[in-house]
């Protein structure tokens, strides 16, 4: 199985708050995303990207996955920003407004050009309506190695503006387009984020579009404040007794009297071959949980 990185919680942090950039290394978020792009007006933009950059030169996040969130390509600040960003080496280089996959290989382009260390990868805003309608073409993207793609980030609030729908508890329109987007994920292998939630003083809402998040399928949760980090955290983590289960599971399909069975009884339900494998996930991702505790 391939190694599981927790990304539960994805902390946005503008760029052009120092205070925010170095609180950033005492908060439990698995990954931080260094904003350059909306959370930055364009007359700070020069300064916020070298305050990011010397930030993630200088370390001190200790396990968290440092990402740079960079501005499009097509804006005055783009080259700039992913020329900075690949001499700083983050774990990954977030890239907005990705319609086609086009422009995942022409990112993937000029970091080759800059000498990028291979271990930056690429992730993907995907928060435009031809997102949604050429996911599939943009996921497959991963699959060519120059490209670096590693992972989805759904931007709800930009979907909602350019499709004009209404952000509402539940999320019925939005639903078709986020399990869109996850199942055009998954057919190539790459992580995929839910969108950020905007009220901050509505915990209950925001637990609830984790959980819903969750049973979904996406690995984690985009949000916008440090309050919001322990909630998704525990949501996108294995329950205890969802481990139990999952150890249940797999202990059963490794008994010798099962080794030729693609099925067996488990407390009155039949379990398949295909269970053990979700079972042994469930394990790798609290193992690894455990080992970002740590």
């Amino acid at each position: 199985m391939t190694a599981i990185r927790p990304r539960r919680s994805a902390l946005y942090m503008p760029g052009s708050n120092a205070r925010a950039i170095e609180k950033a290394k005492t908060l439990a978020a698995d990954v931080v995303i260094l904003d350059l792009e909306d959370a930055v007006a364009p007359e700070a933009k020069a300064q916020a990207r070298e305050q990011v950059c010397a930030a993630v030169r200088a370390g001190g996040y200790g396990g968290r996955e440092l990402v740079i969130r960079v501005n499009a390509l097509d804006t005055p600040w783009g080259e700039d920003d992913l020329a900075a960003a690949a001499a700083a080496q983050p774990d990954a280089i977030l890239v907005p407004k990705v319609s086609t996959a086009e422009t995942l290989a022409a990112v993937g382009l000029r970091l080759r050009r800059l000498g990028a260390a291979e271990r930056t990868r690429v992730w993907a805003m995907i928060e435009t309506p031809l997102a949604i309608l050429d996911a599939q073409t943009i996921a497959s993207a991963a699959r060519d190695v120059d490209t670096r793609l590693d992972c989805f980030v759904m931007g709800t609030n930009d979907l909602a503006k350019d499709t004009r729908a209404r952000l509402m508890p539940g999320r019925a329109a939005m639903l078709p387009w986020l399990m869109t987007a996850l199942a055009a994920a998954r057919a190539h292998g790459i992580d995929i984020l839910d969108g950020v939630y905007n009220s901050l003083s509505d915990a209950d809402g925001f637990r609830t579009e984790c959980e819903q998040g969750r049973d979904c399928g996406f690995d984690g949760k985009t949000v916008i404040h440090p309050d919001q980090i322990a909630v998704a955290n525990e949501v996108f983590a294995p329950s205890r007794d969802e481990i139990e289960r999952a150890r249940d599971i797999v202990a059963l399909f490794e008994l010798p009297q099962n080794a030729g069975k693609g099925a067996v009884s488990h407390n009155g339900r039949m379990v398949e071959r295909l269970h053990a494998e979700m079972a042994r996930r469930v394990l790798a991702l609290a193992e690894a949980i455990a080992d970002r505790a740590a």
